[in-house]
């Protein structure tokens, strides 16, 4: 038995998406930009799923653009924006338990000049909208919030966020890092007074390699990145017409019966979370309700290294995650459990288990089950 339980790292591609991307890597070929029939196949499909993809978020195609994927989205969104408005101000202001994608661009602009304030966040992962308020002043120009975290599944108050910032007599900008929301919540960035977006496919059931950023109308935004001439000069190079095409066919299969699919997985995530807590010596981190995502369980496994009680699971054919998978290569203690104030010796201790719209109630059972009888035996063989 193979259970798969690491899709906050990526999923497995929805075959309607991997049949319609082989179309147009074997059939519809061409060169979006080339004036012949073959290009101009290409272009009419890259066209549709654009219109796909911004009936979904109800913004206009003309404010859409496509990446290799989140971390470049985050990236063109926050140093394009930063360096396109620093005449207004220096100041940024994000969280602490933001992807290293978000992280590491403050890092890079700190470097450039600019200052950024991290946000703290409370026991379970949110922040306080009094401290983003009290750290709000003249020289602000961008804030920048994650919409659910990754590892612990928080939801940050992304509308009251939007109120807060529309409220002021300065505009501020502000993005949302909603790779981990997008194909669970439904997102209408106009209406929660998001100014940048940034998307992922493969966390949706989508290829690898493609990502989205919506800018609104009116943003000033630098591209990163110079050439052809492509998407209005913002992300240049040829569009990676399969991916663009395989994430729209991805968005209107995982936003069919969204509401149902939602329901689903928070009953799954009430029936692992139980389990898990009869577990002896196992803390569930951050909430774990409908004020919660639906998908990210992260759990606390008292007097086990994360990374041999990962393994064992794997020789058990459970793949789970100790982590961010964009952090693997350069392990660390999670920034965002410590942020949250979890105790030292469970810092790594801890696993995360996220599921998808495959997961089934038998295959958490069974990780239940297995991780009921590995425990004792790890922690025995620890303590000798």
């Amino acid at each position: 038995m193979e259970i798969y339980l690491d899709n906050s790292a990526t999923t497995q591609c929805y075959p309607k998406v991997a049949r319609r991307m082989c179309e147009l890597m074997t059939e519809a070929y061409g060169n979006p930009s080339s004036l012949h029939h073959k290009g101009i196949e290409a272009e009419q499909a890259l066209r549709e799923a654009k219109r796909l993809l911004a009936q979904n978020l109800r913004v206009q195609e003309k404010e859409l653009y496509f990446t290799s994927g989140g971390t470049e989205s985050d990236n063109l969104a926050l140093i394009g924006c930063a360096l396109a408005n620093q005449r207004a101000g220096k100041h940024l202001i994000t969280t602490a338990i933001e992807h290293p994608a978000v992280l590491q661009a403050m890092k890079y602009l700190e470097e450039q000049g600019f200052y950024v304030t991290y946000l703290p966040v409370d026991a379970d992962g949110i922040v306080r909208l009094s401290d983003l308020e009290e750290a709000l002043c003249e020289d602000t120009i961008l804030v920048s919030v994650m919409y659910v975290n990754n590892e612990v599944g928080s939801v940050q108050p992304i509308a009251e966020i939007g109120e807060l910032l529309k409220s002021k007599e300065k505009p501020v900008l502000f993005h949302v890092d909603a790779v981990q929301a997008y194909g669970k919540c439904v997102i209408h960035p106009k209406k929660l007074h998001i100014d940048l977006l940034s998307v992922s496919g493969h966390k949706i059931h989508g290829p690898k390699g493609i990502g989205m950023l919506y800018v609104g109308e009116g943003v000033k935004i630098r591209p990163l990145l110079y050439g052809g001439g492509q998407q209005k000069d913002l992300r240049p190079g040829t569009e990676n017409v399969p991916g663009i095409v395989g994430l729209g066919e991805a968005v209107c299969e995982i936003y069919t019966d969204i509401a149902q699919k939602r329901e689903r997985l928070y009953q799954l995530k009430e029936l692992f979370v139980n389990g898990l807590l009869k577990l002896e010596g196992t803390t569930v981190n951050g909430r774990t309700g409908d004020d919660s995502a639906p998908h990210i369980v992260s759990a606390s496994f008292e007097g086990v290294r994360s990374e041999v009680l990962l393994h064992a699971l794997e020789e058990r054919g459970i793949y789970v995650s100790s982590g961010s998978a964009c952090a693997s290569n350069h392990p660390s203690v999670s920034k965002t459990l410590q942020a949250m104030g979890v105790k030292r010796e469970l810092l790594d201790s801890t696993l995360r288990f996220s599921f998808s719209e495959f997961t089934t109630e038998k295959e958490l059972s069974y990780c239940l089950k297995t991780l009921g009888e590995l425990l004792p035996v790890l922690r025995r063989f620890t303590r000798h």
